[in-house]
């Protein structure tokens, strides 16, 4: 997920829609999941597996984080 970032269906989770000003966007591409900041978005990109990234989900999920 380089250059090909502005291809990605990006998306903001649900919890992040609610008018808090503290967004993030959710991007895939085969096998990686993208995040960034919705206020920076050429600030970077951070770039996971989608196996790390369902293992955060599932840690926050259950309250381990």
């Amino acid at each position: 997920m380089d250059a090909s970032t502005t291809r990605t269906n990006w998306r903001k989770p649900t919890r992040s829609t609610n008018g808090m000003n503290s967004c993030v966007e959710i991007g895939g591409a085969p096998g990686l999941v993208g995040i960034r900041d919705t206020k920076n978005r050429a600030g970077g990109t951070l770039v996971v597996s989608r196996q790390a990234f369902g293992s955060f989900i599932t840690a926050i999920k259950a309250d381990r984080i």
